[in-house]
């Protein structure tokens, strides 16, 4: 398992998103990258040293510091897309290749490089900037109905990390929970949500009140 970039914002002002610009145009960095715990959401960024975020209130801070996306799951789209899609085009900060990122359990944890240990939060969901900055027709009903969004990750242990960088998964919880089960439980299999709750403290704030709202509603 490998790390085949480290993608950083290009920020841009286009007319498809309410901030005042955007990071989802994300390009390799040319050499190591620091990161660390950004802070609190709604006021800290990317995790990433030189990554910029446009939209502090959906993304950003230390629950969503670092976002990662498998190599395998571009190839696939790229295949259906017809179309070049190169490392940090989906907003990824990390590039990966050979790891199951969707696969993934909530509080799971990687170890990039020598120092870095990132735990996994929670699933990427695609937003109307992320929609707007591919062009496709359709893209979020696409994009949702594969199921596939790619991992959000905490710092847990900060370092500097840089492309060619060997992960390793250093932890991995016993429970069913992965990126694909909790977007699917938070999207279109809602029924799947008390289940989520299996993650414990490593799920992700949001996605914890969406599951106990729906068992105090429906019943688990």
């Amino acid at each position: 398992m490998q790390l085949l970039s480290v993608n950083l914002a290009h920020p841009r002002s286009p007319d498809y998103t309410d901030a005042a610009f955007t990071g989802i145009d994300k390009r390799p960095a040319s050499g190591p990258v620091a990161v660390s715990p950004p802070g609190p959401k709604g006021v800290a960024g990317s995790g990433l040293a030189g990554d910029e975020i446009g939209d502090l209130r959906h993304h950003g801070g230390d629950d969503q510091a670092v976002y990662a996306f498998a190599r395998e799951d571009l190839d696939i789209w790229e295949r259906e897309l017809g179309r070049e899609l190169p490392g940090g085009v989906f907003g990824e900060n990390l590039t990966t290749a050979g790891l199951d990122v969707n696969g993934a359990r909530i509080g799971e944890r990687w170890r990039v490089g020598r120092e870095l240990v990132l735990e996994v939060s929670s699933a990427r969901v695609p937003c109307r900037t992320f929609a707007g900055w591919l062009g496709e027709q359709g893209w979020i009903k696409r994009f949702t109905e594969a199921a596939a969004p790619g991992a959000y990750l905490r710092v847990i242990q900060q370092g500097e990390i840089r492309a060619g960088d060997p992960i390793e998964i250093v932890h991995r919880p016993e429970h069913e929970v992965t990126v694909s089960f909790l977007f699917r439980a938070t999207t279109t299999e809602r029924t799947l949500l008390p289940r989520v709750l299996a993650a414990g403290d490593a799920l992700h704030p949001e996605a914890r009140r969406k599951a106990l709202a729906y068992v105090a509603k429906q019943g688990s």
